[in-house]
């Protein structure tokens, strides 16, 4: 569960601020984040986040928010795979409302190109150095067909060229050009289970897996940043820590501001 426990603060973050608002079922008044394209392959997440809320409430009721929970959960996920740790700051106070609109729009797709990535980041205050580190989160899990199908088979502009082509053959072997959206391949080709720096040297070798990650090094302005850290696994590890504490601080409610929610899954 690592992978999907560290992107689920990424795409709780991203919509309206560190506030566990992608937690959130549908209501009569509120449409989930749930339901959103980005949000889809994370049901499993959500229930590791919902049994922790649960054991935390018998214990000590109405003092951890469902957004702490993402935020520490995030750290421990990371630190269980060879991953960097770090300080998580608490007081984070959850939201009572979804944002599903949102989650279409302010979350980066597989296919962006590298401006509009640097943009997305930017509008969170994060700048083209940190949106790299972030991306590293990548060296752990899987991509379905679906995302990487149309790289694979050369039907994007973006980085149409840069790609190896026996990593492109393998991959076609593995995601058909129709069908099987739901086959899935790791983002890391070397280490998919482990936070190393293998991930930057695909890309160095122009096999990233999705468009978002080829885009990183592709002749564009990060690809100093990518060679960085391919050549310093310390130096990742680092400024991703630093990075997910930054993003941790997104749009936060503390003080009375919104809710301690006592089931997650809704407000109270």
């Amino acid at each position: 569960m690592a992978a999907s426990l560290i992107r689920l603060q990424f795409h709780d973050c991203f919509v309206r601020g560190c506030d566990a608002s992608v937690l959130l079922d549908n209501t009569t008044t509120t449409v989930s984040e749930k339901g959103a394209v980005p949000n889809r392959r994370f049901t499993k997440t959500f229930r590791v986040i919902e049994d922790a809320k649960s054991t935390l409430e018998r214990i000590c009721p109405g003092v951890v928010s469902c957004a702490d929970i993402i935020a520490v959960a995030a750290r421990d996920a990371s630190a269980s795979v060879e991953g960097p740790s770090w300080d998580v700051e608490l007081g984070r106070r959850d939201s009572d409302a979804a944002f599903a609109s949102l989650a279409a729009s302010d979350i980066p797709t597989p296919k962006d190109d590298l401006n509009t990535l640097i943009a997305l980041f930017r509008k969170k205050g994060l700048n083209s150095r940190e949106m790299v580190a972030l991306s590293g989160a990548h060296t752990l899990g899987t991509a379905q067909c679906l995302a990487f199908r149309d790289r694979v088979y050369g039907n994007v502009t973006v980085v149409k060229d840069v790609i190896d082509p026996d990593f492109a053959r393998k991959k076609r072997r593995m995601c058909p050009a129709s069908g099987g959206d739901r086959l899935v391949q790791p983002l890391d080709p070397v280490t998919p289970t482990s936070f190393d720096n293998n991930y930057f040297k695909a890309l160095m070798i122009r096999k990233g897996l999705l468009v978002t990650d080829q885009v990183l090094f592709s002749g564009g302005e990060t690809d100093g940043v990518v060679d960085e850290y391919s050549k310093d696994e310390g130096k990742f590890k680092n400024e991703f820590a630093a990075a997910m504490v930054k993003m941790g601080s997104i749009e936060v409610m503390t003080g009375s501001d919104g809710q301690i929610r006592r089931t997650c899954s809704k407000a109270n």
